[in-house]
């Protein structure tokens, strides 16, 4: 369409799981009750800056929560923090390790 400006939060975010490269994950509960039940696996506590992020997590910016998926998170991945309710989408750092930059 001329002349229409798309906004980041109208552009469709890859499709996760339509992707086989992807590697799978097995989330177990990891204690994390500042949830419903059915989405604790997705979160656990940050253990600060010396806490190793698996491939499939990100650290919330907002409030300092691993989100956690069942595949392999790569830049352009949206995803959302629902203890905070804040949307991200990933991105990669200088020295490599993804990151959660806020959209809304």
């Amino acid at each position: 369409m001329p002349g229409a400006e798309t906004s980041e939060l109208n552009v469709p975010a890859p499709e996760i799981g339509a992707d086989p490269s992807r590697r799978r994950y097995e989330l177990e509960e990891t204690g994390f009750r500042e949830v419903p039940k059915k989405w604790r696996k997705f979160y656990r506590h940050w253990g600060g800056p010396l806490d190793v992020l698996a491939p499939n997590e990100v650290v919330c910016p907002v409030c300092k929560v691993v989100i956690r998926s069942t595949r392999e998170l790569r830049p352009g991945d949206k995803v959302y923090c629902m203890p905070c309710m804040s949307r991200m989408v990933v991105v990669r750092r200088d020295d490599g390790r993804l990151e959660a930059d806020v959209i809304f």
